[in-house]
């Protein structure tokens, strides 16, 4: 059985951009992912949350995770929050064991690492 490509996804509407992924987000897939999360960065309004649907997300392998962190990045640059909404289980134990969980909740926009934290608390 193979594995379905990428199917996005775009909702919008009352400040918040809902991308709904579906399939695989690995290597093959991640640029397509990036640049249309980008384009919703980019939108006029400019959202106030982009909230991450990976219910129907199959996979997630070391490239969608660093597609994610980029996105991240981007996102809290411009104090917009992003939430990843129902990640399946391989994916949550990847960003636990990353240690990048926190990123992708409620209320991170512009959130910190551990490691910045304790970098400015000395």
């Amino acid at each position: 059985m193979s594995v379905p490509p990428l199917r996005l996804t775009v909702e919008t509407g009352g400040g918040t951009t809902r991308l709904r992924l579906a399939g695989v987000l690995d290597y093959d897939t991640s640029d397509a992912f990036g640049a249309r999360a980008t384009a919703c960065l980019e939108a006029d309004p400019e959202p106030d949350e982009i909230r991450l649907d990976c219910a129907e997300l199959r996979l997630c392998d070391s490239m969608g995770l660093a597609t994610l962190l980029m996105i991240h990045r981007r996102t809290a640059a411009r104090g917009i929050t992003l939430v990843l909404d129902d990640p399946p289980a391989s994916m949550e134990r990847m960003l636990r064991i990353t240690g990048t969980r926190h990123l992708f909740a409620p209320g991170t926009a512009g959130a910190r690492s551990p490691e910045e934290v304790s970098e400015s608390s000395d």
